[in-house]
């Protein structure tokens, strides 16, 4: 619908005439599986005897009435807007619609459990999904207090932003109530706080629920609650993560310098969620996957303690204090994302979270910033479309980052101190990017006109590197650091960073001997306070991970990391040694096959969870698109070869025996490794230490899927068996990965011909369809993949969209005719909308990216082949 994509200057034009006072809204979730009643009462002034809109998605609209009078929904409900003309200068407007559930994770989902068939809901709003539940202004500035009258069935926990009340049961003696619900109650919360409808939230169902409290800097008490599924109740650790939530509060209140500003704080844990978590004032949602119930990696237990931390950060950053428009959702989400890491590295157990951020936040963010859709930082957002595209590698990680890089320029004491003053001095109000940088301004003393221009106005990353020139001595006669930025974003900026120096002792290990704290400026910057120093085994730039910045090694210090990575002691080094060998892959500056045999040598004494995860994602990527064709097939043999070795040596029960086992299970290339997988997964096979529990038999299940190993009545089984939503996932993409072309075409039809399938399943079935594996069967769907873009990109959600332009597109094939049929497509859709050819972009980045790192893996297997000749 046209009017579903909202631009900035509707907004601005709107918030010129409108502010908005408070939503009375009334819910009825009784009328079935379909549709639920939605009436809103709004008040607002207005510029008197001005027009605007108000937003709602709803399948029917009964009654509009603006002042008591009468408006025809029929002339005044169009594409998602309901037009109002000769506003007073103070306005009740009161709308009664029905509005449709969804399974997309959009709006007011609703799922109903395989397990036992109950009903479960939850809202996700964010950006533009509150006006699929009621009528609002669905602009961040426009805030409000917000009050929930919920009717739903009596046996239910119905939570939102203000503590639960107790519910009025009805007398349903008289029919009114459906055979579905049953009894019937009504739940009347209190008016929340002036917040943005982003953040509003309804979450309803038989939940199980647990209660805890803490008491807050400003002697409050504050009631804690977690909720969940009744079937997924007995896997959650509620005390872990009233324990993480404490450490959180404790640590927050203290660094903010503001009390808790809300009532309670509840975390509920949501099937079918679309992101690992949502920022809802005091009413928190989290994705089930960190609900446990086969064992997990660290990384992934790491992750969702920074995920509780982050969400419990934007209760300030974004709740109390929210951008005015979405151009400045960077700032929320990575103001979040720095402060959940710092407060997990000094709050939690979790003390090497900066290792972790560099591992993952800082690989996303170096990729997302060299595709052809980068951006700054601050990025310019146009419309709800270039929002929904932008919850990406800039707005999370570079942003976090490039906080991290101003933490330490202006100093980590003066960085807290100027964001108290921001919060205190903006509370309940909207803000932009200056208002925090005043702040800083004035509690650090420094300039940041300039420092704000070069890192949030422009886009792209550098690539720092040493020049070292050695006396006959062995000592440094000058050190230097240069900086290049690449041709389309030529930005030269300021760095703090740390210069490590690395030396091998006695027992072997590459330990830190000397650390400098620098400034860096300029193409090249001279460090005169390194000269006269012996030169070490290896030189590390960014030592400590102050900077945003690519990473090179001086050619001693390549060769001692290449032979001694696993050696390096600190495990932040050891992250940063491992992101600049893959970014030398990624750029075709080093050939995939040296990459593969660098992490086959070295990740088996990886400490570090998420440094394993990570590494293990690139390894399948250099194996899978970066290797020359003709030798590809080999590599990821070697590949699994090598990962079954690892698992085989990995000590027992350990957090890398899992990892190794599962990314064995994803990489199957013959039959002898898919008769691995199956002994192992019958138990005929075992590992010492290992236990093949309910998701990890999922897991070789799907690997041996890819390879043909199991047909559709043994994945039937499998789901007979766990009849459970995860399971159901799983099925799903074990389904879609089988090697047939029957079996390809059977899903693709699932998936694009029908739109029925929720967003988890469609994310999981796309995962199986495009797996390497069965890259051959993927040719016959290039042409269907791009003659199918525009249908689904305008008749799917923004999110199942995302899944199937990003999922199906057949990146495995990573090669010339993919490339130039995308290119056709682009050249021949100039008119298509801005963020869907941003999707097709990026898809198109990522093969010419394959075909460069494809010629220079060529050029050094010749030139391997050629000395061996000689």
């Amino acid at each position: 619908m046209p009017g579903e994509n909202l631009t900035r200057i509707e907004a601005q034009e709107r918030r010129a005439i409108v502010d908005t006072e408070s939503y009375e809204i009334a819910l009825d979730l009784t009328k079935g599986a379909e549709v639920f009643g939605s009436r809103s009462v709004v008040r607002f002034s207005a510029a008197e005897g001005s027009a605007t809109f108000i937003d709602l998605i709803a399948r029917e609209v009964r009654e509009i009435t603006l002042n008591g009078e009468q408006i025809d929904p029929t002339s005044a409900y169009a594409d998602s807007r309901i037009a109002l003309d000769g506003l007073a200068a103070e306005n009740v407007l009161v709308v009664d619609a029905d509005c449709e559930y969804t399974n997309t994770g959009e709006g007011l989902h609703r799922f109903v459990d395989p397990v036992d068939g109950e009903v479960y809901l939850y809202s996700q709003f964010e950006v533009p999904d509150s006006r699929r539940v009621f009528a609002v202004f669905e602009q961040p500035d426009l805030k409000a207090t917000f009050q929930f009258t919920i009717t739903a069935p009596a046996a239910w926990k119905v939570v939102s932003n203000s503590p639960t009340p107790e519910p009025i049961h009805h007398d349903v003696s008289n029919g009114s109530a459906s055979a579905e619900t049953g009894a019937v109650a009504t739940w009347g919360f209190e008016p929340t706080p002036r917040i943005s409808s982003y953040i509003t939230a309804i979450i309803a169902g038989p939940y199980e629920e647990t209660f805890s409290e803490l008491t807050s800097a400003s002697g409050r008490v504050i009631p804690l609650g977690v909720y969940g599924r009744k079937s997924l109740w007995e896997h959650l650790d509620a005390d872990y993560i009233f324990d993480k939530t404490r450490e959180g509060f404790a640590y927050y209140e203290e660094k903010f310098g503001v009390p808790y500003p809300f009532a309670k704080y509840d975390q509920l844990f949501v099937p079918e969620f679309n992101a690992g978590a949502m920022e809802n004032a005091g009413a928190v949602t989290f994705t089930e996957t960190y609900v446990f119930r086969s064992k997990v990696t660290d990384a992934v237990k790491e992750r969702r303690v920074v995920t509780i931390l982050h969400e419990l950060a934007h209760m300030w950053f974004g709740d109390l204090v929210t951008m005015k428009w979405w151009n400045d959702l960077w700032l929320n989400e990575s103001f979040a994302e720095w402060a959940s890491t710092i407060a997990t590295a000094e709050a939690t157990e979790w003390t090497e979270a900066w290792t972790t951020f560099n591992a993952m936040e800082k690989t996303w963010a170096y990729r997302q910033d060299q595709l052809p859709s980068t951006h700054p930082v601050v990025a310019e957002i146009n419309d709800l479309d270039d929002v929904q595209v932008n919850f990406d590698g800039i707005t999370y990680a570079k942003g976090g980052s490039v906080l991290k890089q101003l933490a330490a320029w202006v100093g980590i004491e003066a960085f807290f101190a100027g964001v108290s003053e921001y919060f205190k001095k903006h509370s309940w109000q909207n803000t932009e990017l200056s208002d925090l940088l005043v702040e800083l301004e004035r509690t650090s003393g420094r300039d940041l006109t300039v420092w704000s221009k070069k890192w949030l106005e422009t886009a792209g990353v550098n690539t720092l590197a040493p020049v070292i020139a050695e006396a006959g001595d062995g000592s440094i006669s000058r050190f230097a650091v240069t900086q290049t930025a690449p041709a389309d974003y030529p930005t030269i900026r300021p760095h703090r960073l740390g210069i490590g120096f690395y030396n091998l002792d006695a027992s072997g290990a590459l330990v830190r001997t000397h650390h400098a704290e620098v400034d860096v400026d300029g193409d090249r910057t001279e460090i005169p306070e390194l000269q006269g120093l012996k030169r070490p085994d290896l030189v590390l730039l960014n030592d400590e991970d102050l900077a945003y910045a690519k990473i090179r090694l001086d050619e001693r210090s390549l060769a001692t990391a290449v032979a001694h990575l696993a050696d390096i002691s600190d495990p932040l080094a050891r992250s940063l040694v491992w992101g600049a060998a893959w970014d030398q892959t990624r750029d075709a500056e080093s050939a995939a096959s040296d990459y593969i045999d660098l992490v086959l040598g070295n990740i088996g004494r990886e400490t570090e969870s998420t440094t394993v995860r990570t590494t293990l994602s690139q390894l399948q990527t250099a194996a899978a698109l970066y290797v020359t064709p003709g030798h590809r097939a080999a590599a990821r043999t070697r590949v699994a070869d090598g990962l079954w070795a690892l698992a085989q040596g990995a000590e027992a029960a350990s957090d890398s025996q899992l990892q190794f086992v599962t990314a064995f299970a994803n990489s199957l290339t013959t039959p002898e490794h898919a008769d691995v997988v199956r002994r192992l997964r019958d138990g005929e096979l075992t590992l010492d230490g290992l236990t093949i529990d309910t998701d990890l038999s999922w897991h070789l299940l799907v690997g041996l899927a890819t390879v043909g190993a199991v047909d559709g009545a043994a994945i039937d089984a499998a789901l007979a068996g766990d009849n459970t939503a995860k399971g159901g996932e799983f099925a799903a993409q074990a389904r879609a990965a089988l090697p047939t072309p029957e079996d390809k075409q059977a899903a693709w039809s699932s998936l694009v011909e029908r739109d029925d399938l929720s967003n988890t399943i469609v994310r999981s079935a796309a995962l199986g369809f495009t797996h390497p594996a069965g890259v051959a069967l993927l040719e016959p769907f290039v042409a269907q993949y791009f003659d199918a873009l525009l249908s689904i990109w305008e008749g799917r959600t923004f999110q199942v969209a995302n899944y199937l332009i990003v999922g199906l597109y057949p990146k495995a094939l990573a090669n010339v005719a993919l490339r130039d049929a995308t290119r056709a497509w682009l050249s021949a859709h100039q008119d298509a909308a801005p963020a869907l050819r941003r999707l097709v972009f990026e898809n198109l980045a990522d093969v010419e990216r394959a075909l460069a790192a494809q010629a220079l893996d060529a050029e050094t297997v010749e030139a391997v082949a050629a000395d061996a000749q000689n």
